[in-house]
């Protein structure tokens, strides 16, 4: 059995119920039916531990799979030693907010959160997942920060071609890139961060049907990725309106994709023949949107004719806070930061089916 003691020297675990019969002396030597018996060093370590001096690396990691409310309101209270770890950079080196912000109702909070946590990274920040950024401003202030990010994650933002062009290039070090339903994008940005960002191997840009409903086409940002981003090894741009010669231009340009998502893309007329004969070992989903109970009642369907040259479509895989310091809020956490409703405005969309 463990138990926890607390002393002076920290939080200290120990073991009970598996002592041995006999008497203990006080330098380590114990007694068992008259026999003399030394502890060895490893016993006693076993023994005897103190958790509160875990390294904060580990504690980072620990911490990571907490809630954010949790990790920013009750674990600095628990010792001082978990009060550094999470006040350091050690808790904030990959950064995942998208579930808070789609509880977050008002801009200015997501903005403070987000310098909070970035300016906690201490320049460290290797991964960035936000939703909803309302101006390029704070989007500027992510790129300031951004000497070490690797995966940056913005859908549903309100950013501006410009806003993206003139911090572009702080942004180079990118290899992930998502700017899905960011409406105000066009191929401006898109060929800015592919200028800049030459080791980009993955990037996300789908879109909503209704968000394109009246957009005639998408070929000049399709060209925009042909042209800045030949190092892609998976490409996403659902409900795209890009016409066969757009994807044919990316395919040529970009020779190590290995995964093309073009579901609502119902402009593409390539066959399975195709793709199998110029690219057997790309997986391509789409340009069929298959409903969530479809998927379950042709799920043997679907097996059956993966990769099946009788397909109508293109082949497809299924993939599978405590104490702030410095930083403190007006009226608290409840009121400002967790609403006890999510803003079904900006829940993930449900995809309507195929025409």
């Amino acid at each position: 059995m463990l138990r926890a003691d607390s002393s002076t020297s920290g939080t200290k675990l120990s073991l009970e119920g598996s002592e041995p019969t006999g008497s203990g002396t006080g330098d380590g030597r114990m007694t068992a039916g008259g026999d003399s018996l030394r502890s060895t060093p490893m016993e006693e370590n076993c023994k005897l531990r103190n958790w509160d001096e875990l390294i904060p690396d580990a504690l980072g990691l620990i911490f990571s799979h907490l809630p954010l409310q949790e990790v920013l309101t009750v674990v600095p209270r628990v010792c001082k030693a978990w009060n550094r770890a999470v006040t350091g950079s050690y808790c904030w080196q990959e950064i995942d907010i998208e579930l808070w912000c789609n509880r977050c109702h008002q801009s200015d909070h997501l903005d403070r959160m987000l310098q909070l946590l970035i300016n906690r990274s201490s320049g460290s920040l290797r991964k960035l997942s936000v939703t909803g950024l309302q101006n390029d401003s704070i989007f500027s202030f992510i790129a300031q920060h951004a000497g070490s990010l690797k995966t940056l994650k913005v859908p549903r933002s309100c950013l501006s071609n410009s806003g993206v062009v003139n911090v572009a290039e702080k942004l180079s070090s990118l290899t992930f890139l998502d700017l899905s339903y960011c409406c105000k994008l066009g191929p401006e940005a898109i060929q800015a961060m592919g200028k800049h960002c030459k080791s980009l191997t993955e990037f996300s840009r789908n879109m909503h049907p209704l968000d394109v409903a009246s957009v005639v086409s998408h070929d000049d940002e399709a060209y925009a990725i042909a042209r800045t981003m030949p190092k892609l090894k998976r490409l996403e741009i659902a409900y795209h309106r890009v016409s066969v010669e757009g994807v044919l231009k990316i395919l040529s340009s970009c020779i190590f994709l290995q995964f093309l998502e073009l579901r609502g893309c119902w402009d593409v007329q390539l066959d399975n023949k195709f793709f199998k004969e110029k690219f057997p070992d790309m997986k391509v989903l789409g340009p069929r949107v298959i409903g969530f109970y479809d998927m379950i009642n042709d799920w043997e369907d679907c097996c059956s004719d993966y990769f099946s040259d009788g397909s109508d479509y293109l082949a497809w895989e299924f993939l599978e806070d405590g104490e702030m310091g410095e930083y403190e809020f007006e009226h608290g956490w409840d009121d400002n930061f967790y609403a006890d409703r999510v803003n079904i405005d900006r829940e993930p969309h449900i995809w309507p089916p195929s025409p």
